[in-house]
């Protein structure tokens, strides 16, 4: 088991930073996060939750979403049916519909349990359209993101264990053949 607190804070880092960067997000703006703390732990999904773990993810987390302005969605586990934890003021912002639940580690997963406990005003709200996402640890963010989802290729390929996967998004190209797509 990989379960080296400081590396995995390193590249949860470097991870969302990449994202955020890439992804060209603009404050305010939605970096949802799906992680299996057991996955990043060398362990099958849902085997093996760490709240040590989860803490140093979501530290490292917070600490880009605030270097660069955005907002942080954590996606719960299919046992709260991928809700997700938010601040209040990102549900109020974005319209979002708030349900009565409150995450735990074996029902929502060590990561959104870490963020009720240590979110400002945090609430539950079943789905978002977040403009980018990390998933580590394969727990199946897309429902998530706003279409069109673009793959991004990291640098980091794992955080700990757990293999990682990142996209952002962009708005759909519509027309035909005589439609223009960028400014001359």
């Amino acid at each position: 088991m990989d379960t080296d607190l400081a590396t995995i804070g390193r590249q949860t880092i470097q991870a969302a930073e990449e994202l955020i960067k890439t992804a060209q997000l603009k404050p305010g703006q939605i970096l949802v996060v799906g992680c299996s703390t057991s996955e990043v732990q060398g362990m099958h999904i849902g085997s093996y939750g760490s709240e040590v773990v989860a803490a140093r993810i979501l530290s490292s987390l917070l600490k880009v979403c605030s270097w660069y302005q955005v907002s942080l969605a954590i996606q719960c586990c299919e046992h709260l049916n991928r809700a997700l934890v938010v601040e209040q003021a990102v549900a109020a912002e974005y319209h979002l519909e708030e349900v009565t639940v409150i995450p735990v580690a074996k029902a929502g997963g060590s990561l959104a349990a870490q963020a009720m406990r240590e979110f400002t005003k945090p609430t539950v709200v079943e789905t978002i359209t977040a403009h980018a996402g990390l998933d580590i640890g394969s727990t199946l963010i897309g429902m998530h993101i706003k279409r069109v989802a673009i793959p991004v290729r990291l640098t980091l390929k794992h955080i700990g264990q757990a293999y990682l996967t990142a996209a952002h998004t962009r708005p759909r190209l519509i027309g035909g053949v005589r439609a223009v797509y960028e400014l001359s």
